[in-house]
């Protein structure tokens, strides 16, 4: 039987089919490690999936512990949506989770990445270490509904305004992946949740398919420096209701090799696959901005280009090293991701050289 076979059957049965999966969670683990074949994959993979779900089995309070996913409206191909080895919410995603002010935050190290916010005038740190567990933060700042998003498998960060046409949408982890990246899934209808595609910021299965969410400004950057630039940052805090071990990350490993752990759909080898880069773009107009290229760079400063036939403005910092976006297009979203990831939803991008 080929690897595509038991792929679709679980696609089938688990996702598509009038009843889920039932069982102990160790039976569903067993279930879904055969339907995606990630026994054959990686030993990586396998330690990965021991260390982040099968060692502690999530306590998620709201989510729902079966779903089933309507693939019939799919703009992704069916045969290429792939289980990550964790069930619906083996992920749990944190819904308005408590902060911490900085001197509190001794958990974090002066290099560790965060991810950046300020909305409504307040500035908050979401620290890698955390979303390595959650990859998904459902929050607000005032009358601001964002959602803080970080697939592991890509390194990839954004953050999204998750009020749609006047609806709250409260995200959650699907275990599901497209192009190795997480698919997260909407908890508005129980009945019938929709599939969004992280790095494509769009609905592709489900009532929400085609509906794009707007990015909120945002950079990923050091704990040092973000807290040099905002003193008085809030910060996820580490009691988010779950047992895990946040001084340490399960996918050191896996940063180590240039090998993935599940396939894309298109390779490009003008970078090396896990190089890190900011990645713009406005409609089909794409620029990545690798890290690499900055790297002869021994002081901070601004790189102008033009992006989409206008100025964009990037700022670099060696001390990260890390880019932020400073000026761009009205229109213009960026994210943080691995190249391969970038490369894969967005063949035709550009790459920026230093002048």
């Amino acid at each position: 039987m080929s690897k595509a076979s038991p792929e679709r059957a679980f696609l089938k049965n688990y996702m598509v089919g009038p009843s889920a999966t039932t069982g102990s969670w160790r039976q569903r683990l067993q279930v879904t490690l055969l339907a995606c074949g990630i026994v054959g994959v990686s030993l990586v993979g396998w330690r990965i999936w021991q260390q982040t779900a099968a060692a502690q089995m999530p306590r998620s309070t709201g989510a729902i512990p079966t779903k089933a996913f309507d693939l019939n409206s799919a703009t992704i191909p069916r045969d290429e949506i792939r289980a990550g080895g964790p069930p619906v919410d083996g992920i749990p995603a944190l819904t308005l989770p408590k902060f911490v002010a900085p001197e509190e935050a001794t958990f974090l190290q002066p290099t560790d990445r965060v991810i950046g916010v300020v909305t409504a005038g307040v500035a908050k740190a979401y620290p890698l270490r955390i979303l390595n567990y959650h990859e998904v933060v459902n929050d607000q700042a005032g009358n601001e509904q964002i959602v803080v998003t970080y697939c592991p498998l890509c390194d990839s960060a954004i953050v999204y305004n998750r009020q749609l046409d006047g609806v709250r949408l409260e995200f959650g982890v699907s275990g599901l992946l497209y192009n190795s990246n997480v698919l997260m899934y909407d908890r508005q209808k129980a009945d019938r949740p929709s599939l969004w595609s992280q790095v494509q910021a769009i609905g592709v299965a489900g009532p929400y398919v085609n509906q794009k969410l707007s990015m909120v400004p945002y950079e990923v950057t050091t704990w040092a420096l973000w807290r040099e630039r905002f003193p008085q940052t809030r910060v996820l805090s580490t009691e988010t209701g779950h047992v895990r071990d946040y001084s340490r990350s399960p996918y050191e490993r896996y940063f180590s090799t240039p090998d993935l752990m599940f396939p894309v759909r298109h390779n490009d080898d003008r970078l090396q696959k896990k190089t890190p880069v900011l990645g713009v773009w406005k409609g089909r107009a794409s620029t990545a901005f690798p890290l690499t290229a900055f790297r002869k760079m021994t002081t901070p400063q601004e790189v102008k280009t033009i992006f989409d036939g206008q100025p964009l403005v990037v700022h670099y910092d060696p001390h990260g090293p890390s880019l932020r976006v400073v000026q761009s297009p009205a229109g213009t979203q960026w994210m943080y991701s691995l190249w391969f990831a970038w490369a894969a939803f967005h063949p035709d991008t550009a790459i920026f050289e230093v002048p």
